[in-house]
């Protein structure tokens, strides 16, 4: 598991790997009054960023899968970078999974976009909504064909 290194969800993801024996990685970034990783990433495996963009390049060149929760603009970031890399071809696909499906809904329409001519119907393949982890798990599954 790779993330943020922070509290909340990236700190409830590094204890899920970390209690079942899996190294995990922390990509932290350094900003004001902002955290420092978390009790569970493997230390040997903290890593704390200044800029956002090669954080974001070691989120990339580590990604198996990209699943992102509610959150707000960093994660925001995040996300539609990942997004665009896949959909223009500079980045290899990974399964996609936003966790929450009614947050995501009601934040994004991604249906002005496709009416816009902005994306292509192909385009709203590029990823998932779920609401239980299980259907994260299967997506992910079927992605790779395990």
């Amino acid at each position: 598991i790779a993330t943020g290194g922070g509290p909340g969800i990236m700190e409830a993801a590094n204890r899920g790997a970390h209690e079942m024996g899996a190294p995990t990685v922390g990509l932290n970034i350094a900003l004001p009054h902002e955290q420092s990783a978390n009790p569970y990433v493997t230390p040997s495996l903290s890593f704390k960023f200044h800029y956002f963009a090669l954080r974001k390049m070691h989120f990339m060149m580590r990604a198996k899968a990209l699943v992102a929760f509610p959150g707000g603009f960093g994660t925001l970031d995040e996300l539609f970078e990942v997004i665009t890399l896949v959909q223009t071809g500079k980045a290899k696909p990974v399964p996609i999974v936003l966790f929450g499906s009614d947050y995501w809904k009601r934040l994004f329409n991604f249906d002005v976009l496709l009416e816009e001519g902005a994306i292509s119907p192909q385009d709203l393949k590029l990823f998932t909504y779920v609401d239980e982890p299980q259907a994260a798990w299967d997506f992910i599954r079927t992605f790779y064909r395990l």
